[in-house]
């Protein structure tokens, strides 16, 4: 079985990973990348990567036009951008797994506050299915659009979510710490990832403020059942990929570093892409992978717990190329181990 594929919004740093990936996926044919550039430019003059590997023009291509050359597309769009065209390429029979923060949250007036304005297909993201396997594993198969996790959202609720759903953590009181290299800023220039601005240099950003501190706190309330409460900063790091994230959170009960690790094990035992760690973790051991690497540590009076994954792999491509393998029934790990 062939799946057609297309790119929404082709040009940057999540589409160059989804190729990497896809052009070695034995199940696809890349059929169609989007861009609103009308020069109609050859994918290898926008990533040199393809130069005679990938033979295809960047096109502004419609839903109508997609629907006649792709099964299904990965959404590489910006928010509101990305919901603004999804309905038709759903309504033009297409699966889609959007890498936008568009579908990830249920709730659109948490959308309208945190992104400054009202969802234009409220009513679907209150059913999209979240693509999170490891934690929302249901649902993905079946679905015709997967809302594919944020970078933060997937280090941080990976390795608190266990711990909280097992009662060994309080819901409140939880801080995540959180550095990320300068690709996950994206590809359009802005002064704060200017080499000259952000080499030697290590600063926090959106304290407070960041949009995906309420996905944090959604993932963690919906998988443990409790109300849950993070105070979430992300820090911006000079180097081009990973993200590694330090996790503070109160104890609810007397467990053991032994006990801590044995509820992560037992969470993780089955899962292809995590890896749970005696040792700490580094994002150099995740670059360039689909692997989460976790471990924990009982530190005076609190839980905390270190995560690190690459922010283009397992934070965004990696992860659509997993719900993608889930949507059309392949091995999850085809393409990604």
């Amino acid at each position: 079985m062939t799946v057609r594929v297309g790119i929404l919004g082709a040009t940057g740093y999540t589409a160059l990973e989804l190729l990497k990936i896809l052009v070695r996926h034995p199940e696809v044919e890349v059929t169609a990348l989007t861009t609103r550039q009308e020069d109609r430019p050859h994918v290898s003059s926008i990533h040199p990567q393809f130069h005679k590997q990938l033979d295809l023009h960047l096109e502004n291509w419609g839903p109508k036009e997609l629907a006649d050359r792709c099964d299904c597309v990965f959404g590489c769009l910006p928010h509101a951008a990305s919901a603004s065209v999804i309905p038709e390429m759903l309504d033009a029979g297409m699966k889609v797994v959007d890498l936008s923060a568009d579908y990830r949250l249920n709730d659109p007036e948490v959308y309208a506050k945190w992104y400054g304005a009202d969802h234009p297909d409220a009513e679907r993201m209150k059913t999209t299915v979240y693509g999170l396997p490891e934690l929302f594993r249901e649902g993905i198969a079946e679905a015709q659009l997967v809302a594919n996790p944020g970078c933060y959202p997937t280090g941080v609720s990976l390795a608190l979510a266990p711990l909280l759903k097992a009662g060994i953590i309080k819901p409140e009181g939880i801080i995540a710490d959180c550095k990320s290299g300068v690709s996950g800023a994206g590809r359009t220039p802005k002064m704060a990832t200017l080499y000259p601005e952000c080499n030697e240099s290590f600063a926090a950003y959106g304290v407070g403020t960041h949009r995906h501190m309420p996905e944090i706190e959604q993932n963690l309330t919906v998988y443990s059942g409790k109300s849950a409460s993070v105070i979430f900063t992300p820090h911006l790091v000079p180097m081009d990929r990973g993200i590694l994230s330090t996790c503070y959170a109160l104890p609810d009960t007397e467990a053991s570093e032994k006990e801590l690790l044995n509820c992560l094990n037992e969470k993780y035992a089955d899962e292809p892409f995590v890896r749970v760690r005696t040792d700490l973790p580094a994002t150099k051991h995740v670059s360039g992978t689909n692997f989460c690497d976790i471990t924990v540590r009982r530190v005076k009076d609190r839980v905390l717990t270190i995560s690190c994954i690459d922010n283009l792999v397992k934070g965004a491509s990696g992860a659509a190329v997993q719900n993608f393998n889930l949507m059309y029934g392949f091995a999850e790990t085809t393409a990604l181990l």
